[in-house]
């Protein structure tokens, strides 16, 4: 109940600004792909400018979770291991149960009553 009322709290703000940044930014602009002839270029694109920032995040977004996922991958590959190896574990340990049988049920241990602690009478 709190994450989406704290979600709708940062998501509705958020849309509210792109929603303004879009209107305040129709205009267009060229995008040039070419450095050398910036007067005619060979490859260019024509767009709205909030497109090409969105656009830009979007791409900015998506390479940085594609660089935390590569960065992750020998958590992923070690997480792999440790399941492979309690996966081994429990099939030996099923293994040994069924060849030893149930295991015999302990006796509660028991206490000598001279042995036990004792708090001695304050001085007095």
């Amino acid at each position: 109940m709190i994450r989406k009322i704290v979600r709708a709290l940062i998501l509705i703000p958020l849309a509210i600004v792109l929603v303004a940044f879009a209107v305040a930014n129709r205009q267009a602009v060229t995008v040039s792909f070419d450095p050398f002839n910036p007067a005619e270029p060979a490859v260019s694109l024509m767009l709205p400018l909030y497109a090409l920032i969105l656009a830009l995040v979007i791409a900015g977004v998506i390479l940085g979770g594609a660089a935390a996922w590569m960065r992750q991958g020998k958590w992923r590959g070690r997480a792999r291991e440790a399941e492979a190896r309690a996966r081994e574990l429990r099939t030996e340990n099923d293994q040994l149960k069924r060849r030893d049988g149930p295991a015999p049920a302990k006796a509660p241990a028991t206490v000598d009553p001279a042995t036990r602690l004792s708090i001695p009478p304050p001085a007095g």
